[in-house]
């Protein structure tokens, strides 16, 4: 079979619009091969989205395409350069341990990377070995396919594969390769480099490029700069409100960690949370919060606002003029964040219209959960299906009295209250990839090679809003008293 007989078999379609980008912006070379290529698990639904055939994909061919072994037809792999505030300090990074094969072209016409996570070093490394480990990969195949399904704009994986060679950290791990599809891998940090470390010139055309692959209707725009940043911190605000509704903890909202397509990308450190409670952290190396579930709005406007500071030079001649310009877009990011997750709240009560007591309303149910230690996802389930079963704050005299406004506040009639109830269905997932569920679902995919648990899981998600009989099993709670830790996925 004849190379380009097995492109055709596959089904890749690649263009390498990146790779015509200034080279200062990075570096072309190929993956690092493995020793024994394994696939263990196989996105067939967004394989067939992607013009891609699953059986070609599980073939050896095809698996040494998702190692990293072979580099298919059309593709040019290569790192991205970045930089970014890690924790609010200023650091050089790119892609260590990442390649862009190149932009796959689907049959509807879409635009996506294709990008290798684990596939072996390159000149962003910093002293790593490329790498990347079994578990961590399968996490963020779990978590970005339930962030999928919740609808919230998010990359996903197409495939784990792993590699039969060991990855060293505290001890030594199963190693593996994640294929990543993203709308793009252009990142706040992106600009961030490019405005350091760049010109002028390959400033501009990297702007350009992103307004032509994400925001085309905004080229004609007198100043499309200025649009282009009105543009992403509107995706933005979109993307964390519905972070904020759904109980989502990033854990590492690095300035690199800014999709400028408004999807939320990297999965090391990221939870859901269980208690409500704004403080919440789950990363172990956020030792003071930045991070914390309360915080993302205002991380996200300070995220904002350094992209803003990269296209400066852009928006204005006048550098007095260009910080004016860029202060009062980034000031509207709280205005729109704050109607977005009040929107989305009212939907999660089923309150239609806006009265002005609906935000003291959800504050006050949102405190007493707080006080009481209430589940949030969980709450808001009991709420829809009208089940406030025994509980701390179902017990208490302050949720009756709360329940009693909320109650006046949905009013009318049998009907009304059926479409209210239809409303919270749509808006309140039964089912969120608890902690405990994904670390059982892990240990058995890398501890004893079983894939049937996370299989389970994977299903239990597909469909959160589906209030199925079979998902009751993964709402309940862990039993185990320890507070939750993540790490970086390395």
């Amino acid at each position: 079979m004849t190379e380009n007989e097995r492109k055709d078999e596959t089904g890749w379609n690649f263009d390498n619009s990146y790779a015509r980008l200034p080279e200062s912006l990075y570096s072309s070379l190929p993956p690092t091969p493995v020793r024994a290529p394994k696939l263990t698990i196989l996105n067939e639904r967004l394989a067939a989205s992607l013009g891609l055939s699953s059986e070609a994909l599980r073939s050896d061919d095809g698996v040494a395409v998702l190692a990293g072994n072979r580099v298919p037809e059309g593709a040019e792999p290569l790192a991205q350069a970045y930089a970014g505030h890690q924790f609010g300090y200023f650091t050089m990074l790119g892609d260590g341990r990442a390649l862009l094969l190149g932009e796959q072209i689907t049959p509807q016409g879409e635009r996506v990377d294709i990008q290798l996570k684990g596939s072996g070093r390159t000149p962003y490394s910093r002293g790593g070995d490329g790498r990347a480990a079994l578990g961590p990969m399968l996490r963020e195949y779990i978590i970005s396919e339930a962030m999928f399904a919740l609808g919230i704009p998010t990359t996903r994986s197409l495939a784990v594969v792993s590699t039969g060679q060991a990855v060293v950290r505290e001890t030594d791990l199963p190693g593996a390769v994640l294929t990543r599809v993203a709308a793009s891998h252009l990142r706040v940090g992106t600009f961030q480099y490019a405005a350091r470390f760049g010109t002028i010139e390959d400033l501009r055309a990297l702007a350009d490029y992103t307004l032509q692959r994400h925001y085309p209707d905004a080229l004609t725009e007198n100043n499309r700069y200025l649009v282009l940043l009105r543009e992403v911190i509107g995706r933005q605000a979109s993307l964390i409100a519905k972070w904020m509704l759904v109980g989502f903890v990033h854990g590492v909202m690095n300035t690199d960690n800014m999709a400028l397509s408004g999807e939320t990308i990297d999965y090391g450190p990221c939870a859901f949370m269980d208690a409500y409670d704004p403080a919440t952290v789950f990363s172990s190396i956020d030792r003071q919060g930045r991070y914390a579930y309360g915080n993302q709005p205002s991380i996200a406007a300070w995220n904002l606002a350094r992209f803003s500071e990269t296209l400066l030079p852009l928006l204005h001649d006048d550098q007095e003029q260009a910080i004016k310009q860029a202060e009062a877009e980034i000031a509207n990011f709280f205005v729109l964040y704050q109607r977005q997750w009040l929107a989305g709240m009212r939907a999660k009560l089923g309150l239609t219209g806006e009265e002005p007591e609906d935000e003291s309303l959800i504050e006050e149910l949102l405190g007493l959960m707080q006080k009481y230690g209430a589940d949030y996802t969980n709450t808001f389930r009991a709420l829809t299906l009208d089940r406030t079963e025994a509980s701390d704050l179902f017990d208490s005299e302050e949720f009756a009295r709360w329940q009693e406004r909320w109650q006046a506040r949905l009013g009318g009639g049998p009907e009304a209250k059926d479409a209210a109830r239809q409303l919270m269905n749509r808006s309140n997932p039964a089912v969120i990839p608890r902690n405990h569920r994904v670390e059982e679902a892990l240990a058995a995919a890398v501890d004893d090679g079983d894939l049937t648990v996370m299989e389970r899981l994977l299903a239990a998600l597909s469909n959160p809003y589906a209030y199925s009989p079979d998902q009751d099993e993964y709402c309940t709670l862990s039993q185990s008293s320890r507070p939750y830790r993540t790490f970086c996925g390395t």
